[in-house]
């Protein structure tokens, strides 16, 4: 029970460090442009989980074998792909249309899965699935007009397309974690991400003013890089370990009830009608996922 427990709370806690990225996500935009921000954090991710990946090095851990090997750069390639695309489809979109699209993962990664037959489709988790679906989109419909006109078809395709890029990273991910660590997969993520966008940082800093950059644009760089890329993940793979990647998933549904309830503590948004059915469904959808 106590492993259970503690699985769980961890998965709560990138739940809602997942929720802030939102907003964090949106202050950081206004600053920066998104593919110097996404370069900016897979970089610093990597430099922060550097260390911890030499040391597992050292301890023994083998990236060696092709096949792994190529796994592995297929999850950075995702990783990397889902993170930057999700910047871009944020300044072009609204964080509701951002969280609704998203809210179609779980759904991607349980077909996935399945077809890998690395997880199955079973009833419950099916109507779960889509039951946490229509709370989000519950949530969805009470966004202001003014929110609902920052979304753009171009910004809704790109969200999708990251979408799509997080879900196969989910579902194919609970293969590395037989042979690897979650700080091996990660860091190798990373490392590689970190490498293959320099070019990418390089060509966006041209003219980039840095200096003009505030204490807020830097604090919502290293919260983006640190908690929803490195934590985040750390915790999504350990979870990987225990649980399928479907249920691990569902969890994404409940990013849109907390980052409206962090709108309204720090924002001074009202709790509506609307927020409270939404996220009941939500709640009550991945409950039953859960028990899938």
């Amino acid at each position: 029970m106590n492993g259970q427990f503690g699985l769980y709370t961890l998965i709560w806690l990138m739940v809602l460090l997942w929720s802030a990225n939102f907003i964090v996500g949106k202050v950081a935009l206004r600053e920066f442009p998104p593919l110097l921000l996404g370069a900016l954090r897979i970089a610093l991710a990597g430099i922060f989980v550097a260390p911890a990946f030499w040391r597992r090095i050292r301890a023994g851990e083998q990236f060696r074998d092709r096949s792994d090997l190529a796994l592995l750069v297929f999850l950075a390639v995702c990783n990397v792909g889902n993170q930057m695309l999700f910047l871009l489809g944020l300044k072009r979109t609204s964080v509701a249309h951002s969280a609704l699209i998203i809210g179609i993962g779980p759904i991607f990664v349980l077909l996935i899965a399945a077809a890998s037959r690395i997880d199955r489709i079973t009833m419950r988790k099916t109507l779960g699935m889509l039951l946490a679906l229509g709370g989000v989109a519950v949530l969805v419909g009470q966004a202001s007009a003014a929110e609902q006109a920052q979304a753009t078809l171009a910004g809704d395709a790109i969200t999708f397309a990251a979408c799509v890029l997080f879900s196969m990273f989910a579902a194919y991910g609970k293969s590395a974690t037989v042979r690897h660590s979650t700080i091996g997969v990660n860091g190798f993520a990373y490392l590689v991400g970190g490498l293959l966008l320099v070019p990418v940082m390089l060509w966006e800093s041209r003219g980039f003013s840095f200096a003009h950059v505030s204490t807020a644009g830097w604090s919502s760089l290293v919260y983006m890089a640190l908690f929803p890329s490195l934590i985040c993940y750390l915790i999504y793979y350990h979870a990987l370990k225990s649980i399928s990647a479907s249920r691990v998933a569902a969890f994404v549904y409940l990013e849109p009830v907390i980052a409206t309830l962090l709108a309204v503590a720090f924002l001074g948004e009202r709790i509506t009608p609307p927020l409270v059915a939404g996220g009941s469904v939500i709640f009550a959808g991945v409950y039953l996922t859960e028990r899938g």
